[in-house]
């Protein structure tokens, strides 16, 4: 039987440590998964998370640690999805048998049509349940984990939107996630909180530009230091593409500059990289150090390439997002195309904007 005090965190990264740990010391009862036992060895042999930053700070106690996708989601009302991105498919079809009638699946963030994905694999696998699947436009917090079982919010972001599928539901998932997070507010329909992915504009571009730093491991912060004035230029090409996509779209969406300064408080400079340099929370923040970064591995297949996509959808051209998908494919040896969202892996392939209006209501 579904409980409203029982909440599973899937993903036990850096949000997903955060968010178990802050949902726990507001009184929740949380289970916490990940696919990965040494990810959450610590957590599980010390009961629970450490705490600390700019939002609760303590020991927060955690109901169950696991690996068990079953055992973690049982009778939890909602199931908060702390993943890369591009672990959405796997984790949907794995948690599909199992999900509940009544039980609501937020992915934090969506990215890309995150939503549309996971919705089209659970109807799939298991066509009769009857859910709810909703994306935020971004995780909430700037959060780091960091020893066996620590993690520290660095910011806490002041307004997030999120939809869901069907588009009728929206309002009660806001009801609920309000309960613990104001800043949630309603979105029209996944289509904004998509095509206003802002990751898709601040983590590819920087990582693909600063590739040799990367490579030999350089330290350096990925936000201050990573986005020049050249590197900024181009970002506002890339977002300038998403922006003319949702005009076409008919989608309500704000640029880059102006959402730092809705989510963050940031007054906007006169470029984007002035604006980004303005942002406290982003300050200290490191680049990676891996070529193989989540910023190019999860935000080129799962953001860049379904924006792009639906810019074929609606006849938007967007020659920098291309061009970034292309540096990104060559540079890792793998097409991003064919393993990214793609109007077919999305189940929207044949469908006219308008009919994809008509499916997501």
């Amino acid at each position: 039987m579904i409980n409203e005090q029982k909440i599973a965190v899937l993903g036990a990264g850096n949000g997903g440590m955060a968010m178990a740990a802050y949902l726990s010391l507001n009184g929740y009862e949380v289970n916490l998964y990940d696919k990965f036992t040494q990810t959450i060895d610590g957590i599980s042999k010390l009961g629970g998370i450490e705490l600390d930053g700019v939002s609760l700070n303590g020991f927060a106690k955690i109901n169950i640690v696991t690996t068990d996708l079953k055992e973690a989601i049982k009778d939890c009302e909602l199931l908060m999805v702390v993943t890369p991105a591009f672990a959405h498919r796997e984790l949907a079809e794995n948690i599909a048998p199992f999900l509940e009638d009544g039980q609501i699946i937020i992915l934090h963030p969506g990215r890309t049509c995150g939503a549309l994905e996971v919705r089209h694999i659970i109807t799939k696998v298991n066509p009769r349940v009857d859910v709810t699947i909703a994306e935020a436009q971004t995780l909430i917090y700037a959060a780091r984990r960091h020893g066996e079982n620590c993690a520290t919010i660095h910011g806490v972001k002041k307004k997030v939107t999120l939809a869901a599928i069907p588009t009728s539901r929206t309002g009660l998932v806001i009801e609920k996630i309000n309960r613990f997070y104001d800043a949630f507010v309603p979105a029209k329909n996944i289509l904004e909180t998509s095509l206003l992915n802002i990751g898709a504009i601040f983590h590819p571009g920087p990582a693909i530009f600063n590739i040799a730093r990367i490579e030999c491991k350089s330290d350096y912060e990925h936000y201050h230091e990573g986005i020049t004035p050249c590197v900024g230029r181009i970002l506002e090409k890339v977002d300038g593409e998403r922006v003319e996509i949702a005009e076409k779209m008919n989608v309500e969406t704000i640029s880059a500059k102006t959402w730092l300064g809705e989510v963050y408080g940031v007054e906007p400079e006169e470029t984007l990289q002035q604006t980004i340099r303005k942002n406290e929370v982003y300050a200290g923040i490191s680049a990676p150090k891996d070529p193989g970064t989540r910023y190019i591995s999860e935000d080129i297949p799962m953001s860049l390439t379904p924006l792009s996509e639906m810019g074929r959808m609606v006849g938007v051209k967007t020659p920098y997002m291309d061009m970034l998908i292309d540096i990104a494919s060559t540079m890792h040896e793998r097409d991003y195309r064919e393993s990214g969202r793609s109007l077919k892996s999305l189940g929207i392939e044949n469908m006219s904007y308008e009919q994809l209006l008509e499916e997501i209501e």
